[in-house]
């Protein structure tokens, strides 16, 4: 199957063409014009006119990420901050299958990205590692995670796309957290919020605040600035992360795979999740209970990585019999800020998606 994709942001919309988990096609970027609904949509129109004529096959479907709010089983495009242009709802998906004659799947970013990271990206590169050490254990749920204008997820459960009733499950970033309760999730974890540490810890306007990039660097001594405000502020945005980890893995029990801009200043995040994994709960009596029934590990740490692909657990017998049976007697479960490309995985899982769908539909 050959799949259109695009990856659609406030600024830029990129559309890739996409086979058998490959991009077969150059990308193609084109404006957003997310304040003009007519530009807009001649822009996406366009996009995906040039790139059908760029394949020189007729496509088997579009299918492509929104940031939500949505109704994305019919097609229908709600109020989006980053693209005013839609306020009050745009039929997007039904025009789109009028002009092209495919089916069009729409579906929100933080989804796909996931799906894209559990089936073509860092769980299956995961299981790989465990297979080559001769661990048998594979994990089948991944969380995916991304960090930028705003702070998304997806849920993945043994290849499943977990979509809820309303099409809204794993909105992550309205969720409370215990770092600061009186603000959600996202005022932790977003480039807004690298900006507003940054500005608190160096005592300087906000407006004076440089770009996250610019903050990593500070950070790592690469660029002048406040370095120890440039690091406690990535360490403090780790503590919002680290507890959304805690608290989805929690819920969820799957791999954590975190992508998107921000995650690139990995090296400075992770300090502040190491130490709220580690922050377990009081208990009334005085004691302490750990943060996370499982055993979690920062595969971007080479020593927990190796540590991570060991065989766990011991042989016991099986009783009234001379057999044995190995008893896995430390649950377990990591994160990881993925290698891979943000936007390459959203259009993978965009084309896993369509291609899931259209089976279905046959």
């Amino acid at each position: 199957m050959i799949v259109l994709t695009l990856d659609a942001g406030g600024t830029n919309f990129v559309f890739s063409a996409i086979r058998n988990n490959k991009i077969i096609s150059n990308k193609i970027c084109r404006p957003s014009y997310g304040n003009n609904l007519e530009n807009c949509l001649n822009s996406i129109i366009v996009g995906f006119k040039e790139l059908q004529k760029e394949v020189g096959e007729k496509a088997d479907a579009i299918s492509f990420a929104f940031p939500g709010p949505a109704d994305y089983k019919d097609g229908i495009i709600g109020d989006l901050y980053n693209l005013p242009a839609f306020k009050g709802g745009v039929a997007l998906g039904p025009m789109l299958e009028n002009i092209f004659n495919i089916p069009v799947f729409i579906n929100n970013d933080g989804d796909l990205y996931a799906y894209g990271e559990a089936l073509a990206g860092t769980l299956p590169a995961i299981n790989k590692r465990l297979e080559d050490n001769q661990n048998k254990k594979q994990y089948k749920n991944l969380i995916g995670l991304t960090i930028g204008t705003g702070f998304g997820a997806g849920l993945i459960s043994d290849g499943i796309l977990i979509k809820g009733d309303n099409i809204c499950a794993a909105e992550i970033w309205i969720t409370s957290n215990r770092i600061d309760p009186g603000i959600n999730s996202e005022e932790g974890v977003s480039i807004r919020a690298a900006r507003h540490f940054y500005a608190d810890y160096a005592k300087i306007p906000f407006a004076d605040t440089p770009e996250p990039k610019d903050i990593f660097e500070i950070g790592m001594g690469k660029q002048k600035g406040n370095t120890k405000a440039a690091k406690m502020a990535y360490e403090k945005m780790g503590h919002f992360i680290g507890d959304t980890i805690a608290n989805m893995i929690t819920l969820f029990d799957g791999i954590v795979v975190i992508g998107g801009g921000v995650a690139g200043a990995k090296e400075l995040i992770i300090p502040g999740i190491q130490k709220e994994l580690n922050n377990g709960f009081k208990k009334l009596n005085g004691e302490q209970n750990p943060r996370l029934i499982q055993k979690t590990f920062c595969l971007n740490e080479k020593s927990e990585y190796e540590d991570f692909l060991k065989i766990r657990g011991k042989k016991i017998k099986i009783p009234f019999s001379d057999k044995e049976i190995l008893y896995d007697i430390e649950p377990r479960s990591a994160y990881i800020f993925s290698d891979f490309n943000t936007s390459d995985m959203i259009n993978l899982g965009a084309y896993n998606y369509a291609v899931e769908q259209l089976k279905n539909n046959n």
